[in-house]
């Protein structure tokens, strides 16, 4: 019988993610995939796995989930209340769940998105290349309460260990280039843009969130005469009652609100991580800059395995010490006889 795990109560904004999916924009399908692509690759590297495999996405709370068989976990992006058979685990980090454990998700700390990773990933069948939920266009759904979710098969060994996630989950400054329009905003209209502290708005999703300020919405004459064209994910778009309006992973492809910029790719985890009522600014930067800043975190990507480090527990409150797999996959039970 195949590896498992199975779902008990669970949250309403819980699905399967991973890469996404890439060559659909001309049918008008956006890549879709992992809000926070950062949490996905900080996950396989807590596991020693591809960054391709699917993981739950969940979406300011999670669920329990009980193991079918034992395997490895790890545990990334925003930081949720977590016990494994009632007792607290650590985030950013990755562990043994025993057969038979139940695994209790609760809220988010901070941030949006959180993300449950086992070896081997997620083995659900897959739709136009890839198998994680697009909600926006009807490819997967939200999980539900009693789903069994098979895994692929887990060919790495050892958990024990850490990474630092950086400061990305309180909202903050966020890079943006110019977009296609942003000639079009009166320039006091585009300075007033940066000089604003926004907060991110409640009622986002995973095709957009729109930004809460003080004051007038940003206004652009004739901005309802713009003609449709692309639009890709990070896009600030401005609504007819000018407020602004963040494109994500699931956004449409062609839209004709104006754009007063679009958020760097590498910016986007902590735009996409801000909880609701999060304080955000963006600063313009030149296509220079952004080519440098995205050239800088693609190398994090790829070093992310030289930042891990072993996680240190009490052994006080360790009832299964001898049987925890260290870094190099030899257990304590191993290094206590000798």
């Amino acid at each position: 019988m195949s590896r498992a795990l199975t779902i008990g109560r669970v949250g309403p904004g819980v699905t399967l993610q991973d890469e996404g999916r890439a060559g659909y924009l001309g049918f008008g399908l956006s890549r879709g995939g992992a809000a926070d692509r950062l949490a996905l690759a900080e996950g396989a590297t807590l596991l020693g796995q591809g960054r391709d495999l699917a993981v739950l996405e969940m979406a300011g709370m999670g669920g329990d989930f009980t193991a079918e068989d034992d395997m490895r976990i790890a545990l990334t992006g925003a930081p949720m209340q977590v016990t494994l058979d009632g007792a607290a685990l650590a985030w950013n980090a990755s562990h043994a769940m025993p057969k038979g454990a139940v695994l209790s998700i609760g809220g988010a700390r901070t941030g949006s998105y959180g993300y449950l990773h086992v070896g081997g990933g997620f083995d659900a069948p897959k739709r136009l290349g890839a198998r994680g939920a697009h909600l926006a266009a009807g490819l997967g759904a939200p999980l539900e309460q009693g789903a069994r979710l098979e895994l692929g098969e887990d060919r790495g060994r050892g958990t024990g260990l850490t990474l630092d996630p950086g400061e990305r989950f309180g909202g903050g400054t966020v890079r943006i280039v110019e977009s296609f329009q942003t000639a079009l905003f009166p320039q006091d209209e585009v300075a007033r843009f940066t000089a604003t502290e926004f907060r991110r708005g409640a009622r986002g999703n995973r095709m957009g969130v729109p930004l809460e300020q003080e004051g007038a919405g940003f206004t652009l004459e004739g901005g309802r005469n713009v003609l449709s064209d692309v639009v890709v994910p990070g896009d600030i778009q401005m609504t007819g009652d000018g407020t602004p309006y963040v494109l994500l992973a699931e956004c449409q492809t062609t839209g004709g609100y104006p754009r007063i910029g679009t958020v760097l790719p590498c910016d986007m985890p902590r735009l996409v991580q801000a909880g609701p009522g999060a304080p955000l600014r963006f600063v313009f930067v030149s296509l220079e800059e952004a080519v440098e800043l995205e050239r800088a975190a693609a190398r994090h990507v790829e070093t992310l395995d030289k930042r891990l480090s072993l996680l240190l527990r009490d052994p006080q409150r360790m009832a299964d010490l001898l049987s925890y797999d260290l870094i190099s996959g030899v257990s304590a039970g191993d290094t206590h006889k000798h």
